[in-house]
Formats: structure tokens, sequence, C-alpha cells
């Protein structure tokens, strides 16, 4: 058997508002049902995944290296920035916001800008390696992309709860806008990206048959 056809073999087009698989014929510009744009593919898919990246990276500079929080204690006040929030917290026992903090700010960026980077360079020479390998990749950037605003919450969270004024007093600083600036870009940047130019050119595979078995199992014999 070989593999099912293709949308674009069928002359279908799926909208990307309402979900209808559209008939192509006569090459429509709307859909029928919602009047929703048409496309056969993201339009520059390549060129914008790369600009949102780079932006992301531009971004990513400044949210690790400016203060996120400002923690006011007694009168005493301190700027911090992602890293020695996550130093502070394991610090003082709390391993499991350090852990949600790092994960979410340092791992998971620096995860998606490298998946992305190896994305578009293997879609760009036209690579057949590890095809649907490189598909789950694309999937599992966009499952954790939504994950990457746990940090912002949890200085929400830690601002609302320590803000109680005789003592002490938490305020935002501008590491935490260049950080929310990063997991938006790089949010942009998945879903600019077409996942369907992996299979572009890709060779039809035959799958295996399965076959009935006729060989006599070890200690039975045929009647």
């Amino acid at each position: 058997m070989k593999r099912p056809p293709t949308a674009t073999e069928l002359n279908l087009c799926l909208c990307h508002s309402c979900g209808l698989a559209c008939d192509m014929t006569g090459e429509p510009h709307q859909c029928p049902r919602c009047d929703a744009p048409l496309h056969r593919r993201k339009t520059n898919s390549l060129t914008r995944t790369w600009a949102y990246m780079f932006a992301a990276l531009a971004f990513y500079v400044p949210a690790n290296l400016l203060p996120v929080m400002n923690t006011t204690l007694l009168g005493s006040g301190a700027d911090s920035t992602i890293m020695s929030g996550v130093l502070e917290f394991w610090e003082h026992g709390a391993w499991d916001i350090a852990l949600i903090i790092f994960i979410a700010s340092i791992a998971v960026p620096g995860v998606k800008f490298v998946a992305l980077t190896l994305l578009l360079v293997t879609v760009q020479r036209d690579s057949h390696w590890a095809r649907k390998e490189r598909s789950k990749l694309y999937r599992f950037v966009e499952l954790i992309g939504y994950w990457s605003m746990l940090d912002v919450l949890v200085v929400a969270l830690v601002a609302a709860l320590v803000k109680f004024q005789a003592l002490g007093d938490i305020e935002p600083r501008p590491g935490i806008l260049f950080f929310g600036l990063v997991v938006v870009f790089t949010m942009l940047s998945a879903m600019s990206f077409d996942p369907r130019a992996i299979w572009d050119n890709a060779p039809d595979e035959e799958t295996e048959v399965p076959r009935h078995s006729t060989e006599q199992v070890p200690g039975h014999q045929a009647t």
C-alpha cells in the first residue's frame, strides 16, 4: 500500500478559521462557510519564523540581564534578575519554585530556540532526515510554548502575596517586560512555521502490509 493522498493532490485546502476542507477548484480566496481568507500554505512562513525568532533572541538578552523585580523588606530593597531569583528561592528551601522558574525562564526558551533553528535549517536545506521526528519536535515546541509564562505568573503571585506596605513590597522591573516579549515572539515564531514544509518533496514510502503467517507453531500440527 502507498501513502494516502495529500490535500494538495485532492485539491483541498483547510480553512484555518473554521476547519472546513475547502474545494480549491477555481482557486477561491475565501472560505465558503466563514468567509475567512484561504491559503494553501502559511504565507512567507520561513521568513516570518526567522524574523520572530531573531526578535525573541534580541529580547532574551535583556530579559536575563535586567532585574525582573525589586524586593523591599523593612526599608531595604534589592533588585533580582531571573537567575538570582532562582538562587534565592533555592537557598531559602523553595526548590520547587526555583525549579519552575528555571525551567520556564531559562530552559524552555533555550530549547525552543534550538528546536526552531533546527527545523528552519533542515527545511531550507530540503533535508530528508528524520521527518517524523521533526514533526513531533514541532508539536512539542507548540505544546511547551504556552507554559513559558509561568515565570511572569510566579512574579505576579509573589508580588500579590508580599504586598504588605508596612513590612515589605515587591515591584516588577523592566526585565519581566522583556521576558514577556520573548515568550510572545517565540510563540509567534512557532505559529508562523509551516510543518508541512518538512514533508515537501518526500518520496512515496511503501508501507508494510501485514501478512498472515501460514507457518505452523512449534509443537502443533496442522489438521
